[in-house]
């Protein structure tokens, strides 16, 4: 079982025949296929597809209308909650309060209502708890599927006209990240990888860490962020974490960044896992986790406005005007180029690719 809410993936080599690995396009598909072949040019289209950026932005009559549609691949044990959860973060990026939801459940052969039953309940809790209508979709069973896919498409309304863009970084913001590192991923391993986890960082470890489900969802962390003020872009780190989220911001807002390691959270069951498998938890798929750029002024109040509510977040560095300039320093103060994750580190973990 696995999950992640990309088709297609990374490129091996060059080459337009070349096969592709599991995750995330990578940019160069992205601009040289997909963005090119967008269907009809519309005034009412305020954002469309864009590097780095989370969701539409739509004009609707006289409102302001965000957009989302991401799928959730295997994780049987939380697809439904997952599908619900990480499309109402891509909504919430923005600023805005995630009202509604359809779903398309594509399901394999074999699969019985009983089954059925623990996606669409799991779904029900999820958008229950966010103030989410799930207003229509479709269910089948699918031919060629070994696991149940959910494709989500969430939308709402921003109040006032208001929202934010993640291409609005500007240099000397501050960057601030909620939660911590490889949140998602760490979910993923404690439950697929269960077994092979349990004999290597203990029962207890893997069932804390199952627990960080409860984590995945950022709507809290965004709403707060932006109407406390001062927000300049927002963005999700999904495939690819920390590190992919980082560079996702800089390319869409065309700024640089320096980031201190020591002020980037990572659980210790997050270490523990990701040592276990040799994988680096700033390239953990991580949902869970926000990234906001701020004005600097601002940075203080918006950290302690989500301590008020019991949301750890921490100023983990700033922008830069270089587009070229991304640098993290490590622990032990030396300074480096914080590397592009070429594919999430879970598919290293699950076993995909060396």
């Amino acid at each position: 079982m696995m999950h992640v809410r990309y088709s297609t993936t990374c490129s091996r080599r060059s080459g337009e025949n070349m096969p592709l690995l599991f995750g995330k396009v990578p940019m160069r598909v992205l601009k040289k296929i997909v963005y090119k072949h967008l269907g009809a040019r519309r005034s009412d289209v305020i954002l469309g597809p864009s590097i780095g950026e989370d969701a539409a932005i739509l004009r609707a009559g006289n409102e302001i209308l965000v957009l989302k549609s991401d799928p959730v691949t295997g994780a049987l044990e939380r697809v439904g909650f997952l599908a619900v959860h990480v499309n109402a973060n891509d909504v919430a990026t923005r600023g805005v309060e995630p009202s509604w939801m359809v779903s398309t459940i594509l399901l394999p052969e074999n699969f019985d209502e009983r089954a059925i039953k623990t996606i669409c309940a799991q779904m029900d809790r999820a958008a229950s708890s966010l103030g989410i209508a799930i207003v229509g979709g479709h269910t089948e069973v699918t031919p060629g599927l070994d696991h149940a896919i959910v494709i989500g498409a969430t939308a709402g309304v921003a109040k006032d006209g208001r929202y934010v863009r993640s291409d609005g970084a500007r240099p000397s913001d501050k960057l601030i990240m909620t939660k911590g590192a490889g949140v998602e991923g760490t979910a993923i391993l404690a439950s697929d990888r269960r077994t092979f986890l349990e004999e290597r960082v203990g029962g207890r470890t893997v069932a804390r860490a199952r627990r960080f489900y409860e984590r995945i969802s950022v709507v809290r962390d965004a709403l707060i962020a932006f109407r406390t003020g001062g927000v300049h872009a927002m963005h999700d780190p999904t495939e690819g974490g920390i590190a992919g989220g980082l560079h996702e911001i800089a390319d869409a807002s065309g700024v640089g960044f320096t980031v201190d390691d020591s002020e980037i959270s990572v659980a210790e069951e997050t270490r523990m896992i990701c040592g276990a498998f040799d994988i680096d938890p700033l390239q953990l798929v991580g949902s869970g986790a926000l990234l906001i750029a701020c004005e600097a002024s601002m940075a203080d109040q918006i950290v302690n406005r989500l301590a008020e509510e019991k949301i750890e977040a921490a100023i983990i560095g700033e922008v830069l005007a270089e587009r070229g300039n991304r640098f993290i320093v490590r622990r032990d103060g030396k300074r480096a180029k914080l590397p592009v994750p070429k594919s999430d580190h879970l598919w290293r973990a699950l076993g995909f690719q060396g």
